[in-house]
């Protein structure tokens, strides 16, 4: 496998991966206010994720086909899992949804272009949204899980990918094709939205902009 330090990291990662998970899921019950019931379309996800979200939601999970399992996984939720793609969800109307979710999805879409008909999926799909990212400032790179990665010469990156390449093509292909969204340029795909900033070890690990329901009696919450 890779090399002796990526299988460590690898092996390592697991347990610290689910913490985050459900203190990221915490944050997301409280700032966009889940009552249960809510309609969320979970744009590149796995349905297990949802295990940690102790509130009862009708989730539409949307993957590109052959990603999604044959069936939806018991779960406390209803989950529908369908086949399509994150940046035209064409079985969908306008405003389908109560809320349009993304847990590190955007960073693999592809150029700038396509992390823009993300975004405008995002808005077309619900009124109120949750989209998170790694940042870049992280100091173990969230995906290949090498220290510093995106700081590295883009010679020295090319250099890795090959020598990946040869052992785990289709997990070089995701590592090589992913890339780093910014905070400024989530501030331009999500105009009207909040940034809440998480932080893991005084790093800053991701970003996620959102939005909440409206809501008559409760005002917007700021991070």
């Amino acid at each position: 496998m890779k090399n002796s330090y990526l299988k460590m990291a690898m092996q390592l990662r697991g347990p610290f991966a689910a913490a985050a998970r459900q203190r990221r899921m915490a944050e997301f019950i409280r700032l966009m206010r889940l009552k249960g019931g809510e309609r969320i379309i979970d744009l590149g996800g796995d349905p297990r994720f949802w295990d940690d979200c102790p509130t009862p939601l009708d989730i539409t999970v949307v993957n590109l086909p052959g990603i999604n399992p044959p069936e939806a996984p018991p779960s406390h939720h209803a989950i529908t899992l369908v086949d399509g793609d994150a940046c035209a969800v064409d079985f969908a109307a306008d405003m389908s949804f109560d809320i349009a979710f993304s847990n590190s999805v955007i960073e693999h879409v592809g150029d700038a272009d396509k992390r823009a008909a993300f975004a405008g999926e995002v808005l077309r799909l619900a009124p109120a949204w949750w989209v998170q990212t790694p940042s870049i400032w992280f100091p173990i790179e969230a995906h290949c899980h090498m220290p510093f990665w995106w700081f590295y010469p883009e010679r020295t990156r090319a250099a890795f990918i090959r020598r990946w390449h040869r052992e785990l093509p289709a997990w070089t292909d995701m590592v090589a094709t992913t890339t780093i969204v910014r905070r400024s340029e989530l501030e331009t795909l999500f105009p009207d939205s909040t940034i809440w900033r998480e932080w893991k070890l005084g790093f800053l690990k991701s970003y996620v902009t959102y939005r909440p329901p409206a809501s008559a009696d409760q005002p917007r919450k700021a991070s």
